[in-house]
């Protein structure tokens, strides 16, 4: 009997994840794994590239979790650039392009279990001089590589070091970090009211001060119209409708788009983002033999109960996990996600879960919210620093409904405590009882997020009373 047969598209997390797990279940005789991976690194940490332009990286390679030759050392038949061009679900086949053989062609590989992974694209807007040399993404190892090339290129040259990035999310914040270490003077451009759109615009009022702190230019509210070329063709500078930044390179931080041409040509199902729809064991809705995880698809958010996008690495191997498991003849499910996520900004830490005011607003939630002040640890104690709290509940019921933290050291991973208690649904009041970690070094007596969920109980108490 001939051994099943399992392609991938697409060599990084969500993709290698589920081909390994699928091949610690099943032995070669049982299982054929075939994998495409466009690009020439696979298995790699994308959110690890900022840290590899500042330097806390030495180099790509500690960003790779695991190289082509391992996988295939385990049974893993992954191919480097090889473009998936086409996926023929009624004849169970997908058409391929060898990128590096010109005279290739094109050839079909046929499989019992498809696994797309074909992750997400940067967003790039169809702006004159958009594509101009100087003008970079860092969605992959080869764009890291190629910033990197031409910052050494400036920095050789002594042609000046002046960058602008395009966008304040969590890319763009963490490269103007990366950038402003590497001695450039930084401008950030971004059309929101406040960076991070992440959070609500009050909390990142608190990011915004601090990347002026750190003689970052941060203008919000604007938008590019432009990059302005040199005779030689590269980016100079960056426009907007009424000013004109110059700039030695350009980085854009616009956030990303699932990568679904192949499943959209294919008529495989989309949600309202653009990204795959899948039940909760990953396959995708109404094919049985389907699968896909990581950026390119919606899933379930757990508080608003709606589909969204959410481009993580954690999900991404998740996601893998899951439908290795199941395609190795297991069974698990992916349930969903709150939403988590933590950033930084120098020393300035940046996290949120849950709903912000405007998501709950358009799920026709009627919530209370509560800001608070506190410190990382007991006041007394050397080293407490200032941490801003912002608590999400919902009106009628008290259920926790989002959680932001904006503060210094110690700051960030708190927003666990809050993931926590969404996933388990519970109300503020409920937390004020958790028993968490106290000692002075640690934490105040009430933990910052326990103080936040006090007040926010008693603001629902309010409500109700009203």
């Amino acid at each position: 009997m001939a051994a099943r047969r399992m392609v991938v598209i697409g060599g990084d997390a969500a993709g290698m994840s589920a081909a390994s797990q699928a091949r610690r279940l099943k032995g070669r005789e049982e299982l054929d794994i075939v994998a495409f991976e466009r690009g020439g690194f696979a298995s790699y940490s994308a959110c690890g590239i900022p840290y590899w332009v500042g330097g806390d990286v030495e180099g790509p390679d500690d960003l790779i979790a695991r190289t082509p030759e391992q996988h295939r050392e385990r049974g893993i038949h992954l191919r480097m650039f090889t473009e998936v061009t086409a996926i023929d679900t009624e004849g169970q086949r997908v058409r391929t392009r060898d990128l590096v053989d010109s005279g290739g062609g094109e050839s079909w590989t046929e499989y019992d279990d498809l696994v797309i992974a074909t992750g997400a694209r940067p967003v790039r807007p169809p702006l004159p001089g958009i594509d101009a040399p100087g003008v970079h993404g860092v969605q992959t190892l080869e764009d890291g590589q190629a910033l990197l090339d031409t910052l050494k290129k400036n920095e050789d040259a002594g042609s000046g070091q002046r960058a602008v990035v395009v966008g304040a999310g969590y890319i763009g914040v963490e490269m103007a970090e990366a950038l402003v270490r590497r001695g450039y003077h930084v401008t950030v451009l971004d059309q929101a009211e406040q960076p991070m759109s992440t959070l609500d615009p009050d909390m990142g009022a608190l990011v915004h001060e601090a990347m002026c702190g750190l003689g970052i230019e941060t203008v919000t509210g604007t938008a590019v119209t432009g990059v302005r070329t040199g005779d030689d063709g590269r980016a100079r500078a960056v426009l907007t409708d009424d000013a004109e930044y110059p700039a030695d390179v350009v980085v854009l931080g616009l956030g990303v788009r699932p990568e679904t041409t192949l499943a959209r040509d294919a008529g495989l199902p989309l949600g309202d983002s653009g990204g795959l729809l899948t039940d909760l064991a990953m396959r995708v809705r109404g094919h049985e033999n389907i699968w896909a995880g990581g950026d390119c698809v919606e899933v379930l958010d757990l508080v608003s109960g709606r589909t969204r996008h959410i481009a993580l690495g954690t999900h991404a191997n998740k996601h893998g996990q899951v439908i290795g498991a199941n395609v190795g003849g297991g069974y698990a499910t992916f349930p969903g996600v709150v939403g988590t996520a933590v950033s930084k900004v120098c020393d300035l830490e940046i996290a949120r879960t849950g709903l912000l005011e405007k998501q709950a607003s358009a799920v026709g939630l009627r919530f209370v919210t509560v800001t608070t002040e506190s410190t990382s640890r007991a006041g007394y104690f050397p080293g407490a620093r200032a941490m801003r709290v912002k608590m999400l509940a919902e009106r009628e019921t008290g259920r926790l409904l989002g959680t932001q933290i904006v503060g210094r050291e110690g700051a960030g991973k708190r927003v666990d405590i809050a993931a926590v208690a969404l996933t388990a649904r519970m109300t503020v009041g409920q937390m004020t009882a958790l028993d968490l970690g106290y000692a002075p070094p640690f934490s105040p007596v009430w933990d910052p997020v326990l103080v936040a969920a006090r007040k926010a109980a008693a603001a629902v108490r309010e409500a109700g009373s009203a």
